[in-house]
């Protein structure tokens, strides 16, 4: 990798997304409902998305002029570059629209399509959580935090997605949450899976697993989970969560016990590539 002062350009990119947060609260609530586009089913799409997604590529262009972009609104033309950025302006789209606060922005920075950089941020209650290759784990508003220290299921809060467009494995998943009810503290499902996996990194969640989600779902929170100490796969156990569309996290001994009940019911192979993103 190129000499490059990845915690400087951490620190200039946070201080981007917090920016850009600051304009998601500000527009929170106030989106109407003749303002909000389909773009397919329960793919919800306003114009918060799309001028949020123009922010930030305006403002990461001028950090780093010689990287692409992987965007999920497309604002930007996707080119193949040794650098790129992948970007979720509003992760949560459905809750931002349905007056939830549970919403937030993710980017991550790949070299050669390897994660060295992520960054997920909270807009309602302005938590930033971030990481680079090379850091000395993740951190939360400066603070440094890590995976759970919780080894059994039973001890273990674990959050997950809920399918609401691609049905196909809707059986399989039904079959993994009876077990997880009963073996767990419970189960949570509150529609960002960047969220969620950095709520994983920092010990909130011990584990998390969904499927149908895209690149920019999950590229910064999976990298903020391998930062703080846990583990990141797809349901066969391998690194295919990045375009497989499915993902599991956890701590060491929790992402052991989910992924051996999603390999029970879901099989080893990964769904194929889709362009998809959570609602």
């Amino acid at each position: 990798m190129p000499p490059i002062n990845l915690a400087a350009l951490c620190e200039q990119a946070v201080l981007l997304t917090s920016n850009v947060g600051a304009f998601l609260q500000a527009e929170f609530g106030r989106v109407e409902t003749i303002q909000i586009q389909t773009k397919a089913r329960n793919h919800l799409v306003s114009h918060v998305d799309q001028t949020a997604e123009r922010r930030l590529i305006d403002g990461l262009a001028l950090l780093l002029p010689e990287a692409a972009f992987l965007a999920e609104e497309g604002t930007v033309a996707h080119e193949t570059r040794d650098w790129q950025w992948i970007i979720d302006p509003l992760d949560g789209t459905t809750n931002f629209l349905h007056g939830l606060p549970f919403f937030s922005i993710s980017i991550a920075l790949q070299y050669q399509e390897e994660t060295v950089l992520g960054i997920v941020h909270e807009a309602v209650r302005g938590e930033s959580f971030y990481s680079w290759k090379g850091a000395p784990g993740t951190y939360c508003n400066q603070q440094l935090v890590q995976t759970s220290p919780t080894t059994e299921l039973a001890d273990s809060l674990l959050a997950t997605g809920f399918p609401y467009y691609d049905f196909e494995q809707q059986a399989a998943y039904l079959a993994v949450l009876g077990p997880l009810m009963q073996a767990t503290r419970g189960l949570r499902r509150f529609g960002s899976a960047a969220l969620d996996l950095a709520y994983v990194a920092c010990g909130r969640f011990e584990g998390y697993f969904e499927y149908s989600l895209s690149p920019w779902d999950v590229a910064a929170g999976a990298f903020l989970v391998q930062q703080a100490g846990g583990t990141v796969t797809d349901f066969s156990g391998g690194n295919h969560y990045l375009h497989g569309r499915e993902i599991v996290a956890g701590n060491v001994a929790i992402h052991g016990a989910l992924l051996e009940l999603l390999q029970r019911h879901f099989g080893s192979t990964a769904a194929p590539p889709s362009n998809e993103t959570t609602a």
